[in-house]
């Protein structure tokens, strides 16, 4: 599935993705090579405060491109979250990881928005994929999900760029689940001149 899964991804060719090289093999592991992306994280970048709307609609745009440009070849990335998100010192977007999830071990539970990714087996119904604090409902739930898990995930990533906090924030992954399945974000944290399409 790891092959079949990079393949498809090496077929993205999407100037707002990050491209796959190669899939290589050595002993019993294997790793893709991938496209060095200088810059820095949108993560990284929203720990300096909220973004400016105009700054953070251009990033948007790039992101929502790389999103349309995966999802009309049939892939849903299933992890998109400011830590998977880099820009370049020309302000261009690449997206990372699509479709690809793991496990960062080095997570402290006080930061949820790098929290691990779940890895089960994401093809049946009845498991969880994602970060917390980016998940969908339907992930959250354990149901199939599709590329509107995507579309909700970029509503909480375009959320966190306007008022540098979280969408969903909870103490625990649990906590944050139960705020994504049952409460809605504070809307009030959004910058006043935040247009209401937006």
């Amino acid at each position: 599935r790891f092959e079949r899964e990079a393949r498809m991804l090496a077929a993205l060719n999407h100037p707002n993705i990050a491209s796959i090289f190669g899939i290589e093999r050595v002993g019993d592991h294997n790793f893709l090579v991938m496209e060095l992306v200088d810059g820095e994280t949108l993560a990284e970048r929203i720990k300096r405060g909220p973004i400016p709307l105009a700054e953070a609609l251009a990033y948007s745009r790039q992101i929502l491109e790389a999103l349309e440009g995966a999802h009309e070849k049939g892939v849903i990335h299933r992890d998109l979250k400011p830590a998977n998100i880099k820009i370049t010192s020309d302000g261009v977007v690449k997206v990372l990881d699509f479709g690809l999830a793991k496990a960062d071990a080095e997570v402290t539970p006080s930061d949820l928005s790098h929290s691990p990714t779940i890895t089960v087996d994401h093809t049946r119904s009845g498991v969880i994929l994602g970060t917390a604090a980016y998940m969908s409902p339907e992930q959250a739930r354990g149901k199939v999900d599709d590329k509107r898990t995507d579309i909700w995930a970029f509503g909480c990533v375009l959320y966190e760029m306007l008022t540098g906090r979280l969408a969903f924030p909870g103490e625990t992954v649990s906590d944050t689940i139960a705020a994504i399945l049952h409460h809605e974000p504070d809307w009030n944290l959004l910058p006043a001149a935040t247009p209401p399409s937006i």
